[in-house]
């Protein structure tokens, strides 16, 4: 796959919460994940952590990507999602960029930053 073909099949499965779905059969085995105020993570195991707790922290009440934008190995894709966290039942609204990398058509690298 190509990196815009990569990019617009990750707004696709994100767009229906297909997170696992994008993890099988988008991202490297040896993918690099980096959040803002987490550890790196490294490999798919580790990505489908982040994956189920999320699933589990979160009641999500809307998630939007944008189309995403593209050049060379590289796409970004803007997230707006409202959630409730399940704990402690606060309601918030979070935005963010992903920045992700491809090579030979899988994700290698993704990296989230946080509207502040």
């Amino acid at each position: 796959m190509t990196t815009e073909e990569v990019a617009k099949k990750v707004v696709e499965l994100v767009r229906k919460q297909a997170w696992h779905e994008a993890l099988d059969t988008l991202y490297d085995k040896e993918i690099v994940s980096v959040e803002a105020t987490a550890p790196e993570s490294r490999g798919k195991e580790a990505v489908r952590g982040k994956i189920d707790w999320w699933v589990n922290a979160m009641e999500v009440h809307s998630f939007k990507a944008s189309e995403p934008f593209v050049a060379h190995d590289r796409f970004v894709v803007q997230y707006d999602a409202d959630v409730t966290e399940k704990e402690s039942k606060q309601r918030r609204q979070i935005s963010e960029i992903g920045v992700y990398t491809v090579k030979d058509g899988t994700i290698v690298r993704e990296e989230f930053l946080p509207r502040v």
